[in-house]
């Protein structure tokens, strides 16, 4: 049976009777009919001094296109915990247009283990990154009119693209302004997706609405003849921008199959943005529940690092455990295994593999001073003989393990997991930073790079130099770090999985965000639009006669 099956079959209840669980009164929800509302910034007044419950950080092993089921095993765990009497909520990034109908499909969990309304989640759901979108792209009209009337601010170069939701690789340098109108300036721009965009990392990083237009004013998006910096506030565009923003900035509740709470909020991407939801909703949840479960992109070197390095930083907050997520097919495929010979048992490519669990597992405990638990998200085909010599790897490297079948079953699927988060919470721990805010650019850059990817180098390209150097010039070396990497491999080349001899980091440019409040830093051939695959995800999906979706997972 597909997700969208399970999902069409579930007894949904009122989004009014789910916020009476988190004893959230009505005043406080903007409703988007019966299944679906925002939660009013007003709330945040009124819980404020409530006590913070516990932060379940959900990461994981590098992915692979296998699926590692991190968000399964994330509703899986919160519903798990609401089973066994604590009082848990989720909370999501939103998923993007872009993979739900190109390689991923939707990003709601799987089998057992959903949110609903699934459909109106992965599509358009209550609106947010269309308000992004546009945001992002009222500022590059009024950049380029600002152009056309006379150009007072003396553009000369415009670094601001504009954002689409899809993947569309055709958008990604386009030439703009052919109309031949008198005034127009012929000049080239480019498309991010929208969960890449500035905005995005904005809406999750601000604490309030007023945070919100301040950041918003900080963005820079060109610079003058002389080199110096042009921001939205010098094009008075923070007030039009904010209030395309202003329902944007609220949480979303939904719930899981079994009616529990979860909000979801916000959508970057981990490998080309920060991976996050948004702080608001993080913050909120800790209020309203005993235990919080939420998640970060990819795997741990990417939105888990981030999460510490830019989110705990801006938050002020600490996960009390994190969970790595990994199956005993995505560690075989990390072993060197062929895909298409996955499904038969390997132990001898099952050890290789879970080198890559240890690392993840060596930097969350290490260099990042938590406690992590590892939640082996089971397959049918997994043999007894594959799961006993993963217990003996981890049992040897003192390394909590729980079996974990919400896919199939649900929470009860995620008990044994559920209990041991439970008792790891209790356990102290000491967060850690893999570099501090005062040192260098290139200091920050190599400690994540060496600390947590393990490079044994790395390298910088003359167009990185210059840009770090005048990062540096305009003061804003104390900002924290964003590298943009692959998600497959702890190097910057998608296809060294093992990374089993030295390899080096190759920095090719930055970003200076200075409205989100980090530096982008790009490794490899990242690239901020993605494309569709040869059959993507698009031609699969369709509506019937009854009017009912039909292909989407």
């Amino acid at each position: 049976m597909q997700d969208i099956d399970i999902a069409k079959k579930a007894k949904m209840e009122n989004i009014s009777t789910i916020a009476q669980k988190l004893e959230i009164n009505e005043e406080y929800i903007e409703q988007y009919g019966k299944y679906k509302a925002k939660i009013n910034l007003d709330l945040n007044k009124k819980i404020a001094n409530k006590k913070d419950g516990k932060l379940i950080l959900v990461t994981a092993i590098n992915p692979t296109p296998l699926g590692e089921g991190k968000t399964t095993v994330s509703i899986g765990l919160s519903d798990a915990l609401n089973k066994i009497g604590a009082k848990a909520i989720g909370i999501l990034r939103e998923p993007s247009l872009g993979p739900v109908f190109g390689v991923k499909g939707g990003a709601t969990g799987g089998g057992y283990a959903q949110v609903i309304p699934m459909e109106d989640i992965n599509l358009h759901f209550t609106g947010d990154i269309h308000a992004i979108t546009s945001a992002n792209n009222l500022l590059s009209a009024m950049i380029d009119n600002h152009i056309y009337y006379g150009n007072e601010l003396n553009f000369e170069q415009v670094t601001w693209k504009r954002c689409v939701d899809l993947n569309d690789r055709q958008l990604r340098k386009v030439n703009t302004g052919l109309s031949g109108e008198k005034n127009t300036k012929e000049r080239i721009d480019g498309f991010d997706i929208s969960v890449a965009s500035e905005i995005m990392a904005i809406v999750c990083l601000s604490k309030d609405l007023e945070d919100l237009k301040e950041r918003i004013s900080k963005i820079i998006v060109g610079y003058d003849k002389d080199g110096k910096k042009i921001t939205a506030k010098d094009l008075k565009a923070e007030g039009a921008l904010t209030v395309l923003l202003k329902d944007a900035i609220k949480p979303n509740l939904v719930q899981t199959l079994e009616n529990n709470p979860v909000l979801i909020h916000g959508g970057p991407f981990a490998n080309i943005a920060h991976g996050c939801n948004s702080i608001i909703a993080t913050k909120m949840g800790l209020k309203l529940g005993e235990y919080v479960v939420t998640e970060a992109g990819f795997g741990a070197d990417l939105g888990a690092e981030k999460f510490i390095d830019i989110k705990s930083r801006v938050a002020g907050i600490k996960p009390d455990v994190v969970v790595c997520v990994a199956t005993i097919k995505a560690l075989k495929y990390h072993g060197g295994m062929d895909i298409k010979e996955i499904e038969k048992e390997n132990i001898e490519h099952l050890k290789k593999g879970s080198d890559n669990l240890l690392k993840h597992i060596s930097n969350i405990r290490n260099v990042f001073g938590l406690n992590a638990i590892v939640a082996i998200n089971r397959f049918q085909n997994d043999s007894d003989a594959e799961i006993e010599t993963l217990k003996q790897i981890l049992k040897e490297n003192n390394i909590e393990m729980s079996l974990v079948e919400c896919w199939a079953k649900g929470s009860e699927g995620a008990i044994d997991l559920a209990n041991k988060v439970k008792e790891i919470a209790k356990q102290k721990s000491e967060l850690k930073f893999s570099y501090e805010l005062e040192d260098s650019i290139k200091e920050k850059i190599e400690n994540v790079c060496k600390k947590v990817y393990g490079a044994s180098a790395v390298n910088y390209t003359e167009c990185a130099n210059n840009k770090i150097e005048l990062a540096e010039k305009m003061g804003y070396t104390n900002l924290p770090i964003c590298i943009a990497k692959t998600q497959f491999s702890f190097s910057d080349d998608p296809k060294n999985l093992q990374c089993i001899n030295p390899f080096e980091i190759t920095i090719k440019n930055i970003e200076i965000k200075a409205g989100a409040g980090f530096i982008v830093v790009f490794t490899g051939n990242i690239i901020t639009m993605p494309g569709l695959p040869k059959v993507p995800a698009a031609e699969k999906i369709d509506i019937d006669e009854n009017g009912n979706i039909v292909g989407l997972f």
